[in-house]
């Protein structure tokens, strides 16, 4: 092999990594950073891009996607000395790759650690029992406090999610024995309203079932009042009618005959009865009754004898029969 062939054999492999060191092509989502003897030179975009070879080099390639930077688990201390367990994850964007590339060392480690500090400096602020129902309040004040700071590394926060809140396991079992207590404190106290409610309802009860009790007695009372007062008008009015009849023409005799048909019936019923086999009257009552007898001629009866017996007989076909030997038939 000739020593001309060499030379431009050599040539040819000198022309090509030349134009391989001319020429970039970036990826798309992708921004490479350029230097030219140390000194930043230019950003490149996604696509072919030339530079000078030997001279640029490109110092840093960095993406311009969202980035999920995952915060590390640390324990942190409530205001009231309680110790919980946090993480978080950041989505960061980069906005200005030339202040990423020479803002800070390492934009990663940096936003990481500035999630950390900020996570403690929030929750430190709070209780535990606001720390763990508080989230959205903890994401906004991250938001505000890390967002200035990542705006001179040429970052952009998109958000930052709380994974997890996590007291220590015996701030746990208390946490469970305070709830468990609570929830017995309710249950106790609903307990306690139903039974008011019942007792109360239950006198309400009474106390109506005692209104309409009273109001009813109060009522029957009226009632036997307005019927003894109809009662009495009555018997006076029957009095008065009586009296009036009695000192009239014939009075008398209508009063003794009602006697007698009283007396009739009360002996008719005795004599009826099934528990009655023999009645005995005294002799003194016959009489009377012959004398009230006697009395109904008054008012248009007469008195027959028929077999040895007296017999009364009214003229409406009412027929009475007495036996002078003191025994009703």
């Amino acid at each position: 092999m000739s020593t001309g062939f060499v030379a431009i054999i050599m040539i040819l492999i000198a022309v090509v990594v030349t134009l391989s060191k001319g020429v970039r092509i970036v990826p798309q989502g992708q921004q490479w950073i350029v230097e030219r003897l140390g000194k930043y030179k230019q950003t490149l975009g996604a696509g072919l891009n030339i530079v000078v070879p030997y001279i640029d080099r490109v110092a840093y390639r960095l993406s311009n996607k969202d980035q999920i930077l995952e915060v590390p688990s640390q324990d942190v201390i409530t205001r009231d000395n309680a110790v919980v367990t946090v993480n978080a994850i950041c989505f960061v964007k980069i906005a200005d790759p030339q202040k990423a590339a020479y803002g800070v060392e390492d934009y990663e480690q940096a936003t990481s650690s500035l999630a950390m500090t900020s996570l403690r400096a929030t929750i430190g602020k709070m209780d535990l029992d606001e720390s763990l129902s508080s989230r959205d309040i903890i994401k906004a004040e991250l938001l505000g406090v890390m967002a200035d700071q990542m705006t001179d590394w040429g970052l952009i926060l998109r958000s930052i999610e709380i994974q997890d809140i996590a007291p220590s396991a015996s701030m746990q079992g208390a946490m469970e024995q305070q709830a468990a207590a609570e929830r017995q404190r309710k249950a106790i106290e609903t307990r306690a309203a139903g039974n008011k409610q019942a007792a109360i309802l239950e006198a309400e009860g009474i106390k109506q079932s005692t209104i309409l009790r009273a109001e009813a007695e109060q009522e029957s009372a009226t009632r036997q009042a307005a019927a003894a007062i109809s009662l009495a008008e009555g018997t006076k009015k029957a009095n008065q009618l009586l009296a009036e009849s009695i000192s009239g023409e014939g009075g008398q005799a209508a009063l003794n005959f009602q006697l007698a048909t009283r007396y009739v019936d009360a002996l008719s019923a005795l004599s009826q009865s099934n528990n009655t086999k023999i009645v005995a009257m005294p002799s003194e009552l016959s009489q009377s009754i012959g004398s009230l007898i006697n009395a109904g001629v008054i008012l248009g009866t007469t008195t027959e004898s028929v077999g040895g017996k007296s017999q009364l007989k009214e003229k409406n076909s009412t027929n009475f029969s007495w036996n002078t030997e003191n025994n009703f038939s």
